[in-house]
């Protein structure tokens, strides 16, 4: 009984310290770790269509990538219907879509599905990308 009461003990409040330090550390790190799974599913995409030209049977459309991640376009609908989408003279399709860069603008060329334009209509485009978003843009032909 002599050597359990010559023992020493930590005081309390130097043990509520240690406890408390333990307790920061660990959330500290776990708070680190949710924060890098997070950063890896916010890649959000964002395509800004910033103008058109209109030729006689197809349109121009100068679009930006301006979200957080590269994203692929895979195609077009004019008033709801598909088409077909180029860039420099190569076919946009779901299967070789094309890989815009994020920051980076390019000219995505749209085909009217039949015949031309009518003067003083308004078209309704979409540009369609491979993780299944739309990108609406609606523009009069003059």
């Amino acid at each position: 009984m002599k050597i359990l009461k010559s023992r020493k003990a930590l005081s309390p409040v130097v043990a509520s310290i240690i406890l408390i330090a333990v307790t920061v550390a660990v959330s500290i790190a776990v708070a680190a770790w949710m924060g890098a799974l997070t950063f890896t599913f916010m890649k959000t995409e964002e395509l800004k269509i910033t103008g058109i030209s209109w030729g006689t049977n197809y349109v121009n459309l100068t679009v930006t990538n301006t979200g957080a991640s590269d994203l692929t376009i895979t195609g077009a609908k004019v008033d709801g219907s598909s088409t077909n989408c180029y860039h420099s003279d190569t076919l946009i399709t779901p299967t070789a879509g094309y890989l815009l860069l994020k920051g980076t603008s390019e000219i995505i060329k749209v085909n009217k599905a039949s015949g031309t334009w009518a003067s003083g209509t308004k078209y309704n485009f979409a540009l369609l990308t491979a993780s299944g978003n739309q990108y609406p843009y609606s523009d009069t032909y003059p």
